[in-house]
């Protein structure tokens, strides 16, 4: 038996055919490589699904085998069976969450989303399909929902489901909502921005799709990653959607699949020379300054040899920042931070060992440097030995001459060793930090290693999406003994362990990213220097509660992200006015105790909120 099911909800979008596996853990499809097509009596093309406010109804088509031969009546139950027997059944009904209605609780809709979201049924990119199809129809309810189940929707509006929503974009028949920039628009980017139909734009998310997550050269497909990001500056922080836009630099891929896939949407090409890709970017950079001089800028997901180029090239005169370099740098020293509040000492005390050399590696390192060199009293010298990098050929030492260099800063005089488990004996680092995108890094020997050098050892597996974690929580856990202090880039449930509660932190950009940019754009930021995510880290730290503490989480619950972002834009803000680069918002004089406190609610009072009027 075969089943036809929607990639997305509405009748113009692509259809993918299955084949129906019943699993234990429920309808799981597995996908046939071939397009199949419906006519009706008239010859016209007929939707293989249509959605009604309550059911997704899927053909049936193939064998003449009886349905509940495959399906056991606990699997049938949710199904309704359409147009004559069993065995000749026209389609199926499955059910979708209640539709709103003008009369129904929004408290009741909540409910009702939530159930769809945390049941096991639906895989994460029909989640993430459903929730860009709600955002289309209803953006009221769908940034209801988001705030309302925070900690619930994350993930599928995010990482790690955004991954392979982008891996899949040019085939999932989405309705793009940012703008594509190409090479072929050389000379017009300016007229193209002014062409925009929302003009008071404050919020930019940009990728050239070189590096999206730990997935590679995903081209024109990388604006999935600009629309997910621009969808927490909302979610998170309050900006307005209706000025926020993504972009993606179109500037071909050297992915040579997508090249040849006959439904990739962007340019067939390879990527351009350093030369050519200089010029265009500085043509949108240029082109910017005109537009919306105080817009803020993010980049995202630039492979690394241009990350680091470009962010250095434009930051000193530009409202502008890399989320991968800085605010991945921001969110792992909070934690780092919240860890030594759970297991004492101080940060300059601390060896820490990355596995991963690139852009978020360097970030993280150059940062924590600086906290250590700010707040600690330590050289510049001193604060940079005490963070050691590993790449792809090994430990990152001055004697190598093959360094990149971004990587020159962290290359110390230091015995040369090919792999982790050396550079952890060598060491004795008190905190492991992945950001190498290669699964099972963190492995049992690396680990238990850790654990024998450290009563408290700090392991951050930071890779996502989850699939490319350096080791889940259950092993970290399990391999110390219950003894780790945990942060990772992609989600991973609490478990159990000797009779006790452990949490799985996520060290989410999104406690960072939003209420920074935020900041910045309420105060007219120049430029958006380091101390930001230092100023940004510090206020997020504080706020873990000894509760949350005690079960190790090194951050607040996620759930409240809103009062966070809060409190670290009251923060931002006060630093940026402080060290002359931002103006007080309008409306905030006079409204500082000197704690920032009364600063927080003028943050709050700022944000967005959904209302029964509000629509895009």
């Amino acid at each position: 038996m075969s089943l036809i099911l929607p990639v997305a909800c509405g009748t113009t979008r692509q259809h993918r055919l299955y084949n129906a596996t019943p699993q234990a853990s429920g309808f799981h499809p597995k996908p046939i490589l071939r397009q199949a097509k419906f006519l009706s009596s008239s010859g016209f093309p007929l939707s293989p699904y249509e959605r009604s406010d309550r059911f997704l109804t899927v053909a049936r088509f193939g064998s003449n085998e009886p349905l509940p031969a495959k399906f056991s009546p606990a699997k049938l139950a949710p199904l309704e069976i359409v147009g004559g027997n069993a065995a000749g059944a026209a389609s199926i009904k499955i059910p979708l969450p209640a539709p709103v209605t003008e009369d129904m609780d929004v408290e009741e809709h909540h409910a009702n989303k939530s159930g769809f979201l945390s049941e096991a049924g639906p895989r994460p990119i029909d989640k993430y399909m459903h929730l860009r199809d709600l955002r289309e129809h209803d953006t009221t309810k769908y940034y209801q929902l988001m705030l309302k189940n925070a900690q619930q929707v994350l993930p599928f509006i995010y990482t790690p489901t955004v991954g392979q929503a982008c891996q899949e974009y040019h085939s999932l028949g989405i309705k793009t909502r940012g703008l594509y920039l190409s090479l072929n628009d050389r000379g017009s980017i300016l007229s193209k921005l002014r062409a925009w139909p929302q003009q008071d734009i404050q919020v930019i998310v940009v990728t050239d799709g070189e590096r999206i997550l730990g997935l590679g050269d995903l081209g024109a497909n990388g604006m999935g990653i600009s629309e997910g990001k621009i969808e927490l500056y909302t979610a998170a922080a309050g900006v307005d959607p209706s000025k926020c836009l993504p972009i993606a630099l179109d500037v071909g891929t050297n992915n040579a699949k997508l090249r040849e896939s006959p439904e990739y949407k962007g340019l067939r090409s390879a990527r351009p020379s350093d030369e050519e890709y200089d010029a265009f970017v500085d043509e949108f950079m240029q082109a910017l300054k005109i537009w919306r001089p105080h817009v803020l800028l993010q980049y995202e997901d630039f492979g690394n040899h241009n990350a680091f180029r470009v962010l250095e090239k434009y930051q000193s005169g530009f409202c502008c920042f890399n989320d991968d370099i800085q605010g991945t740098a921001g969110i792992t020293l909070a934690a780092l931070l919240g860890a030594l509040r759970i297991r004492g000492g101080r940060l300059s005390e601390q060896r820490i060992l990355f596995l991963g050399a690139g852009e978020a590696a360097c970030g993280i390192a150059t940062l924590i440097s600086y906290c250590m060199h700010r707040r600690e009293g330590l050289s510049e010298e001193s604060s940079r030995q005490r963070c050691y990098l590993m790449d792809s050929k090994g430990l990152v030492v001055s004697s190598r001459t093959d360094l990149q260099h971004h990587k020159k800063p962290f290359a110390h005089d230091a015995p040369f060793v090919h792999t982790l488990i050396e550079a952890v004996r060598m060491l004795k680092p008190t905190a492991i930090i992945g950001v190498s995108a290669v699964p099972n890094t963190f492995d049992e020997e690396v680990i238990k290693t850790m654990a024998e050098l450290n009563e408290r050892p700090i392991i951050f597996p930071l890779s996502n999406p989850t699939s490319l974690s350096e080791c889940t929580f259950e092993q970290a856990v399990k391999w110390t003994d219950g003894r780790v202090i945990f942060a990772s880039g992609s989600p991973f449930d609490p478990i159990e362990y000797n009779g006790e509660l452990h949490n799985a932190p996520q060290a989410n950009n999104a406690y960072i990213f939003p209420a920074v940019g935020h900041a910045a754009v309420l105060t007219k930021a120049k430029t958006i220097p380091q101390a930001v995510f230092l100023v940004a880290a510090e206020q997020l730290a504080a706020m873990a509660t000894i509760k949350e503490l005690q079960t190790g989480s090194v951050f607040p619950q996620f759930s409240n992200i809103r009062l966070i972002s809060a409190a670290i834009m009251a923060a931002v803000v006060r630093y940026l006015v402080n060290s002359g680069l931002g103006t007080v918002p309008a409306g905030w004089e006079g409204h500082d105790t000197g704690e920032g406190l009364d600063w927080r609610h003028m943050a709050s009072a700022a944000m967005w909120s959904p209302s029964s009027t509000s629509r895009l």
